[in-house]
């Protein structure tokens, strides 16, 4: 089972070469770093963990560029999001910055993606809650004509883009989604939320897979996800990554059971010493 971290890294936290070269030496298997552009005062939405909101949510640094400092020093470990929220970004610049990193980073780059909870941030960037997971699906859409080979054109209901030259393009390879619909381009893709068929939905759509936080309840939910890819007509099945996971060798063992392959560790968001001493106690797990 291949072992990755994720963790926020904050203006007072450890910095993101630091991190990524110890990854690479003690044997893990990747980095993910979440996003949150800023966090309103006045919010009013309830925090997924509850509150008060830790300090490091409204600190977190941009992971796409933490994630190119750690794509310098580094030639092993993935690089990935956990999760980049879309709804919140121009998808033109946005497509430019994710084939740039995975193009920097030799194809190493994992797209999680998710639709967020926090709808004062959300709003401050023009996103109507209600239509917000239709909004993520047509700015993939756009990104991924962005990413084609030769100049494609897209017109949805959230964006446009006309057909043009846009390198580099994302490093890894198409993967097909079923005879009768596209291949799937860019790096790849994880949605992240609670289980339910709306999400299933989206991911046997136009992703490669889900990415549960915790990972509680994937005895049931996983055959659901099956279902939905099957239904979709997609290939093979779904990747499952748990994230944010406090790892435990019966936790482990538990994934290794459902067939799981590739799980992502919680770390303390903290300076130096504490990360690495948190290193040192999953040590145990590679």
């Amino acid at each position: 089972m291949r072992i990755a971290t994720t963790v926020f890294l904050t203006d007072e936290t450890i910095s993101p070469v630091r991190l990524a070269s110890e990854l690479e030496q003690r044997g893990f298997d990747g980095l993910y770093l979440p996003q949150h552009t800023h966090i309103p005062v006045s919010r009013e939405t309830p925090a997924p963990a509850g509150d008060p909101l830790p300090r490091e949510y409204g600190r977190a640094l941009d992971p796409l560029v933490a994630l190119g400092q750690a794509a310098a020093v580094t030639e092993r470990i993935g690089l990935g999001t956990g999760v980049l929220l879309v709804a919140q970004h121009d998808p033109i610049a946005l497509a430019k910055q994710i084939a740039t990193l995975d193009f920097l980073s030799g194809g190493r780059l994992t797209l999680g993606i998710g639709y967020g909870w926090n709808v004062e941030e959300a709003a401050d960037h023009g996103v109507d809650w209600k239509t917000r997971r239709d909004l993520v699906r047509d700015r993939m859409a756009l990104m991924r004509a962005l990413w084609a080979e030769e100049p494609t054109g897209y017109r949805g209901e959230f964006g446009a883009v006309s057909a043009s030259f846009a390198h580099p393009k994302p490093q890894r390879t198409p993967r097909s989604r079923g005879a009768d619909v596209p291949h799937l381009l860019g790096p790849r893709t994880l949605i992240g939320g609670a289980a339910g068929p709306k999400l299933f939905a989206h991911v046997a759509e136009y992703a490669d897979g889900w990415m549960p936080v915790g990972g509680s309840g994937l005895k049931e939910a996983i055959p659901q996800l099956l279902r939905a890819w099957q239904e979709a007509g997609r290939p093979g099945e779904p990747q499952v990554v748990p994230y944010a996971v406090h790892p435990s060798a019966g936790k482990l063992a538990y994934f290794a059971e459902l067939g799981l392959a590739e799980i992502v560790v919680g770390l303390p968001s903290a300076g130096e010493a504490e990360i690495l001493r948190a290193l040192d106690a999953h040590a145990e797990f590679l």
